[in-house]
């Protein structure tokens, strides 16, 4: 049975191109473009890992990030975003919270290779 990864992002482009990427790698994936539907994909169709935008539109992604963990504690989640963190303070104040960090324009093979460390092929 294929792994299944959520990924939101409220940047339709993101979505498009995560979901090629990760079907292409042989996952299956769901998209979700805000927190309420991050929410209801999580609970009708536990995922096997969510990768999720720091900034989101109708909700701070860290808080979102609280709430996915409290329905699904053992989920790795992977933050992507596009803003710009010293490591050191990333590792600090999110390794708790999350399992990686990746920024968007680090390279998708990256993310991929985040990913199966977390999840596998």
């Amino acid at each position: 049975m294929k792994k299944h990864i959520l990924t939101v992002d409220d940047e339709t482009e993101i979505l498009e191109v995560l979901m090629q990427v990760f079907t292409t790698e042989g996952y299956r994936v769901s998209t979700a473009s805000s927190a309420s539907e991050a929410r209801k994909i999580v609970q009708a169709d536990p995922p096997d890992l969510i990768i999720t935008d720091l900034q989101l539109e109708d909700e701070d992604g860290l808080q979102l990030v609280e709430q996915l963990k409290e329905l699904r504690p053992g989920t790795p989640v992977i933050l992507l975003t596009g803003m710009l963190f010293d490591p050191n303070v990333v590792e600090k104040s999110l390794s708790k919270r999350v399992s990686g960090y990746i920024s968007k324009t680090s390279p998708l093979k990256d993310l991929v290779q985040e990913v199966r460390r977390h999840i596998g092929s």
